[in-house]
């Protein structure tokens, strides 16, 4: 794909980027955490080579691919039973004269987030979803200095959404320091939930060999970017935090299979709702936006749009990150509809773009870039959903959620340089 050179070295001036945002806006700049930093870089990369170079793990996550087909399948043979012809399948009582045109996202990706919810919820009561949070979270306390509550809320956090996964440890939250509250936002937002990973892999499985690879080590490497990232902006309190032991076990319940995978569904509604009313409501807002800039002139032979206008201002993030310059318009475009719009909207522009409209190191870079909670409407999700889980403290996560955006929208960064550093066989 990409060979070893000076674009690998590149990225390390989105690394030093990166780290050097985040301490100018530290709460404490003279306690930036050396060891943590090159700690946590050190983890992501090992990770990463760990899982694409091993050939066990490399196995494992080729066969990450073969379950999202099948996750992908069986979804659709459901989603033909209730809606027909309209999912996609074979049997349109019409002439089709473009193909790709059945590929309908209502139809073909929110429903996997309905089957991955209902299969999350039934491994957590078979405990299996338990053990696998438990041993992520064992992991982050021993290698980068997490109690045990915060480091189980963070692994359930990289599996379960960003306010799903505090919620194992709501008794807990508001014991806890300033620092460990902003991580778990930060951090909420620098990964993506289980249901989502699969929806981002199919929307991507056409244009990126091992897209599902790619989207699930995407979330898992940016954990460590986040606690990182909220460690240097908000740095932690010893004196405060205390040792204490949490059961995530305890935290959620369900009384059968038949009931997990009820309320797992249940849940899942929720999430696809929310996400297609936003899908909506912000794609609408600037479809308005680029009505309106469309009435001045054209600049540079083009017509003004927000996506022109994101382009510019993220192009020379998207560079830093180690994205050739020719695709760092294009790239920066992406980076900005992600913040100001969402993920979902900006992979399935990435999606969209040809195979030939853009290099395949950009394609990946910006795979791992884009793969988080991080963006305008995540700010309100969960502003409202901390409220809820610890009123108390609203007007503390008032203060610091939009840093927290900010080290959410960074950490992937982050995660996207660090990949973009290191030599590109180990993903052929």
């Amino acid at each position: 794909m990409f060979g070893f050179g000076l674009e690998n070295a590149q990225s390390l001036v989105g690394i030093a980027a990166v780290l050097l945002i985040c301490w100018a806006f530290s709460e404490n700049r003279g306690r930036f955490p050396v060891k943590l930093a090159i700690g946590a870089i050190l983890t992501q990369a090992v990770l990463v080579l760990a899982l694409f170079g091993l050939p066990p793990l490399r196995d494992a996550l080729q066969g990450v691919g073969v379950v999202v087909d099948g996750l992908a399948t069986s979804t659709q043979a459901g989603v033909a039973f209730v809606f027909g012809f309209l999912a996609g399948t074979p049997g349109q009582p019409y002439p089709l004269t473009d193909a790709g045109a059945l590929f309908v996202f209502a139809f073909r990706v929110l429903p996997v987030i309905l089957v991955v919810c209902a299969l999350a919820a039934l491994l957590w009561h078979w405990k299996i979803l338990v053990w696998v949070t438990q041993l992520f979270g064992i992991v982050f306390e021993k290698t980068m200095g997490l109690r045990g509550p915060p480091a189980l809320a963070t692994a359930a956090t990289v599996f379960m959404g960003q306010v799903e996964g505090p919620i194992f440890i709501r008794s807990y939250l508001p014991s806890l320091s300033r620092s460990e509250l902003f991580m778990l936002i930060a951090v909420g937002m620098a990964c993506v939930s289980g249901s989502t990973m699969v929806a981002y892999a199919t929307i991507l499985k056409d244009v990126l060999p091992g897209a599902a690879a790619h989207v699930l080590t995407a979330s898992i490497v940016s954990a460590p970017a986040g606690i990182l990232l909220a460690r240097i902006i908000v740095p932690r309190d010893a004196a405060i935090e205390q040792t204490q032991t949490y059961d995530p076990a305890a935290a959620k319940r369900y009384e059968s299979s038949i009931d997990a995978l009820i309320k797992g569904t249940n849940d899942g509604l929720q999430i696809v709702l929310n996400v297609g009313a936003t899908l909506i409501v912000f794609v609408a807002l600037v479809a308005m936006l680029n009505g309106i800039l469309g009435q001045f002139p054209d600049v540079a032979g083009a017509p003004l749009s927000v996506e022109r206008a994101l382009g510019i201002v993220f192009a020379p993030l998207a560079w830093a990150i180690g994205v050739p310059w020719r695709d760092a318009p294009s790239a920066g475009s992406l980076l900005g509809v992600k913040l100001v719009l969402t993920e979902f909207t900006a992979f399935i522009r990435l999606g969209a773009i040809p195979l030939a409209d853009m290099d395949p190191r950009t394609r990946v870079l910006m795979t791992y870039a884009l793969c988080g909670f991080a963006n305008v409407a995540s700010v309100g999700i969960n502003l409202a959903g901390f409220s809820v889980l610890v009123p108390e403290r609203r007007n503390e996560i008032v203060g610091m959620v939009w840093k927290a955006m900010m080290a959410g929208f960074l950490a992937t960064c982050l995660t996207a340089s660090i990949v973009g550093l290191l030599p590109a066989a180990i993903f052929g």
